[in-house]
């Protein structure tokens, strides 16, 4: 005979995938006060296991994808982390996905997952500015937040998230700002998109640029992206910079230009001939806030510039090696900086 459920019964938990790429976060040093380390030492169980309370608030589940440094990541190992979030969250059994990274590129990946994943549902990057052996080490509490967001309904439809420190950024604003400091990242062009305290979340906005679900990009059966090349402004800065990119291949050249994307004439010059043979060049800033306008100071439309509105050269080469997978027009691809 069959029998009621109990209605007193609580809900199952939220079912989390925690997919692990490395980092600080999964690294060790020889003493608990040792600032150097290496990282990608400690496996995805290992750091499951070193976060109390993680049971009570998902059913967490995880997947080694890779365990090294961030400056090691790969476009390949993005495609591969895309392409596996994309499967595991087309099932009705996950609800949400968590990515251990490295802080050094995490901005990078986040941005390329809130180009290319495809699902509403929370994916969370976090990792660590202190190794597991730190004294205060800031992984367990980071892991323990992305859990409690990547299992909340109120994540969903927000792009791709990082938390770190107890704050909620958006993978379109957030950067890097101190090389050891556990308060690193900030968002200082839009804000955050909340806050977490010990698992409990707050919202203030969401993302009013396209993401996720709504990207018209996709990896899937792609193996290799085009050759974007970034090259930092400075004063007197040698032009030939430019042709040495080409020379390697260069589909596109992103350059990080003084203020709001300026250079040298000379490096216009032969930034303008470039572009002529078919080269997409992107004007950027080395400034962390502030947009960068097309044909402010620099004559875009004549010299077949590109403008890279708010993303900084790191987030703007992502974009423009996405947006080369197909073949498109100057106004097109302009037009994608402003969307995305």
């Amino acid at each position: 005979m069959q029998t009621k459920r109990n209605q007193h019964q609580p809900a199952p938990l939220p079912q989390v995938m925690i997919l692990a790429t490395g980092g600080t976060i999964a690294g060790s040093a020889a003493s608990a006060t040792q600032p150097g380390y290496v990282s990608g030492r400690v496996s995805v169980e290992a750091m499951i296991g070193a976060v109390p309370g993680l049971a009570e608030i998902a059913r967490v589940h995880g997947e080694q994808v890779a365990n090294v440094g961030s400056q090691d990541i790969t476009f390949s190992i993005m495609i591969d982390l895309a392409n596996r979030i994309n499967a595991v969250l087309s099932t009705d059994g996950v609800d949400g996905v968590v990515v251990t990274h490295g802080t050094d590129t995490m901005e990078e990946t986040a941005h390329f997952l809130n180009l290319t994943v495809k699902s509403k549902k929370p994916v969370v990057l976090t990792g660590a500015m202190r190794p597991t052996t730190a004294i205060s080490a800031d992984g367990p509490l980071n892991l323990y937040n992305a859990v409690a967001v990547a299992a909340d309904p109120e994540a969903a439809g927000r792009g791709a998230l990082v938390v770190m420190n107890d704050r909620i950024h958006g993978a379109h604003s957030l950067t890097k700002t101190n090389t050891t400091s556990v308060e690193t990242f900030l968002s200082p062009i839009n804000g955050l998109i909340g806050t977490v305290n010990y698992g409990k979340s707050e919202y203030f906005r969401r993302p009013f640029r396209r993401h996720t679900h709504k990207s018209q990009f996709s990896v899937k059966g792609v193996t290799s992206l085009p050759r974007v090349d970034i090259i930092y402004a400075c004063a007197d800065m040698p032009a030939d910079l430019i042709d040495g990119s080409m020379e390697k291949g260069a589909k596109g050249i992103v350059v990080a230009g003084d203020g709001n994307g300026n250079m040298n004439m000379a490096t216009i010059q032969r930034a303008a001939l470039a572009a002529q043979k078919g080269v997409i060049i992107v004007r950027s800033s080395r400034v962390p806030t502030g947009k960068v306008g097309r044909n402010v100071e620099i004559d875009d439309d004549r010299m077949g510039f590109i403008a890279s509105d708010e993303l900084n050269p790191a987030k703007a080469r992502i974009l423009l090696m996405l947006a080369l997978l197909k073949r498109r027009r100057l106004d097109e691809i302009q037009q994608l900086f402003y969307d995305y």
